[in-house]
């Protein structure tokens, strides 16, 4: 499962008719990688998540027992066996892994069935289940080692390498006592990774407030909120309900009360999950050899050492001393105007209390704003910007088999080549992961299947009144599509294994950053960016004032995700054998935020990324800012909206997948290794 998300950390501190430019031929661009001799089949993953339950997991069992006979045919090829049918053979049984574990995944988190949703977790145990005794097997590691490469391309020769290293890393040479030893305890780490995330999406909170709690709050959200029988509001901790009452709502106690309710979420049940799974992991990471988790997921990401990345978020927290100092003491002098005497601000103050200053200080309302990011327009500027610069056409495909009566399907077209097909899964509904995110659906290969993602969020649902986004719900929609165009424009490789996003999880983030500038100028913003009533474009003096009114505050948002990013790489640290997690997590808030720690509260209950995809490494948002940065260096030397920047970009990073390394992407792009001046830059910018 390839489960991009952006964290929304707030609580824990606080269409259109008739055809369209998206949907139009765009102009012929330079090509993606050319698929293979023989014609892709058309993309039709997502009909899986339209079966029965019981008839999704029998598809997947017969997908993974497939791909165990792929194995199996790997292993029969008589010896010496040639590179091409043994390579095939592995690639053709990963792909189907990683795609039953990769649907299993989003049923499990977003399907609006239960029974489905449990259908779907047993199909993403089962199929990391059969990767491990895959990654576990001697044969197939001999079998692939004594392959002679000396006639592969360059790109095969790299992913074998790295196909080897992962063996190695999952303890293929162990003595088959140690082997079964190292198969329970990754059972144990999808069991408990499904479970930490599940008591997180089930966990919803609520405060029941009077109507007048909701003063200061727009009037479309006072509309969707109207009393209940009782007369109360009830306000829940999802984002769509809670962001904007911890950002707007003036009563004081409702907004502590509200910010408690979510930091209780996932408590009592996952500090008993959590610590099993910390236990795991560093009995695992130990066994293989090394110190502690930490130091082995560091191993194949960027950094390739623990120290590296304790070093980098430390770098970054001595960058940030006086911009957090003089963020927090504008937040006190704003609260000492209403609170005379006030020594401190609570954390529940803090996103009010910034938005007060950029009021008054910049005269930037985000509330403003708001009616110029009218949902249907903000998707049709993300297609429509993405087309014209990537040489893309989007065609809504309104027959094709879908989960939920919301969802949107799309195919992708480079002239009258099809080159993927993505999924908009856009709106709030009970039981949905909370967190926007992109989620893989199928593997893309040159010539064999076409590359298929899902874009999930909890935006307002457009109906008897306008949708209306905040402008970080804009941001995180570009943020998202990024991940999307990346695993569909990458994906075209001749290997599964070399497809999309693969490339290190440190860098992963990078290109979905790089797409957030596209939310922040006026050349691409007033391209969509209406009034709701009047349909005049966004001024260029609210972006302007918008844009310098987002660099307040930007020293306490870097240090909240270098909280974030220490509690990730700390918890796995260490033995975690008596930890008490809750402590440890306190006492980095103290270091790391100028807000106390307070009890019963547990951020890390609910800090989703600590299940699987990043554990330790949730640094590496941070890692890929510094080199989204510099990559935007150019765009922003040749405009944002300059085509030819962005075909360069799209051929030189985001089409070659997991090719080559991160690194090399970079410099193929800018000319150069990256640095951290324009990170510096754009950290200065006030």
């Amino acid at each position: 499962m390839h489960r991009l998300v952006v964290f929304v950390v707030s609580l824990a501190l606080a269409s259109c008719a008739g055809p369209t430019s998206a949907q139009r031929p765009a102009a012929s661009s330079k090509a993606v990688p050319p698929p293979g001799p023989r014609a892709s089949p058309a993309p039709d993953a997502g009909r899986q998540l339209t079966l029965a339950p019981e008839h999704f997991l029998s598809a997947c069992l017969r997908d993974i027992q497939l791909a165990r006979t792929r194995i199996e045919a790997l292993l029969a090829l008589p010896t010496p066996r040639a590179p091409e049918p043994a390579l095939t053979a592995y690639d053709d049984a990963m792909a189907l892994l990683d795609d039953a574990s990769a649907r299993g995944g989003l049923g499990a988190n977003t399907h609006p069935d239960a029974a489905f949703r449990a259908a779907a977790a047993r199909c993403a145990q089962a199929a990391d289940g059969m990767r491990t005794d895959v990654s576990l097997d001697p044969r197939v590691y001999a079998a692939l080692e004594a392959l002679d490469l000396g006639g592969q391309d360059a790109a095969t020769r790299r992913w074998v390498d790295l196909v080897l290293r992962g063996f190695r890393r999952a303890g293929v040479h162990r003595d088959a006592a140690t082997r079964a030893r190292l198969r329970e305890l990754n059972d144990a780490l999808t069991r408990l990774g499904q479970a930490f995330s599940q008591h997180i999406r089930e966990d919803v909170r609520h405060v029941d407030v009077t109507p007048d709690a909701l003063a200061g709050l727009p009037d479309d959200y006072v509309r969707n909120h109207p009393p209940g029988p009782d007369g109360k509001v009830r306000i829940t901790t999802d984002p769509p309900d809670a962001l904007p009452f911890l950002t707007y709502a003036r009563d004081g106690r409702a907004r502590e009360a509200l910010w408690r309710a979510g930091q209780q979420r996932g408590h009592p049940r996952n500090l008993e999950t959590l610590s099993r799974l910390l236990q795991a992991r560093h009995d695992l990471a130990t066994l293989l050899g090394y110190p502690n988790w930490a130091a082995y997921a560091s191993e194949d990401k960027m950094v390739r050492r623990q120290q590296v990345a304790e070093d980098f978020i430390e770098q970054l927290a001595a960058a940030t001393t006086t911009r957090v100092r003089d963020d927090y003491a504008a937040l006190l002098e704003r609260k000492r105007r209403d609170t005379p005497g006030a020594t401190r601000v609570e954390p529940w103050e803090q996103t009010y209390l910034k938005e007060l200053v950029r009021v008054e200080r910049y005269r930037s309302d985000s509330r403003e704003l708001r009616p110029y990011f009218e949902y249907t327009r903000v998707k049709q500027g993300v297609l429509d910007i993405t087309s014209r610069l990537f040489g893309l056409t989007y065609r809504r495909v309104p027959d094709a088999p879908v989960w939920h009566p919301d969802i949107e399907a799309w195919d992708v077209y480079e002239g009258t080549t099809r080159l993927g097909r993505f999924y908009l899964d856009m709106h709030s509904r009970p039981n949905k992961y909370a967190h926007p995110a992109q989620w893989d659906l199928a593997t893309g290969r040159a010539g064999r299947t076409l590359p298929e993602g899902v874009l999930t969020s909890n935006f307002p649902r457009p109906g008897a009144h306008p949708a209306l986004l905040q402008h970080t719900q804009v941001q995180s929609f570009f943020h998202e599509f990024g991940h999307l165009l990346h695993h569909i424009l990458g994906g075209h490789a001749r290997w599964a294994g070399l497809s999309g996003t693969r490339t290190e999880r440190d860098f992963v983030e990078a290109p979905a950053q790089v797409l957030e500038e596209w939310a922040w100028r006026p050349e691409s913003l007033q391209t969509f960016a209406r009034h709701v009533v009047t349909g005049e474009p966004l001024p260029t003096d609210l972006i302007t004032r918008m844009r310098r009114a987002d660099a307040f505050g930007k020293g306490l948002w870097l240090r909240q995700q270098l909280f974030y990013a220490a509690v990730s790489l700390q918890l796995h640290a260490s033995n975690p054998a008596g930890m008490d997690t809750t402590a440890q997590v306190n006492a980095l808030q103290e270091r790391y935020m100028p807000f106390p720690a307070l009890d019963d509260t547990y951020a890390h209950l609910s800090f989703v990324q600590l299940d699987g995809y990043y554990s330790s490494a949730y640094y590496a948002y941070l890692w890929s800012l510094v080199i989204a940065r510099d990559l935007l260096t150019p765009f922003l030397e040749r405009g944002l909206m300059d085509p030819a920047t962005a075909r360069r970009y799209r051929d030189t990073v985001l089409a070659p997948g997991g090719s080559r390394d991160a690194a090399d992407l970079v410099r193929s792009f800018l000319g150069r290794d990256y640095g951290f001046e324009a990170y510096t830059r754009w950290l200065d910018d006030a």
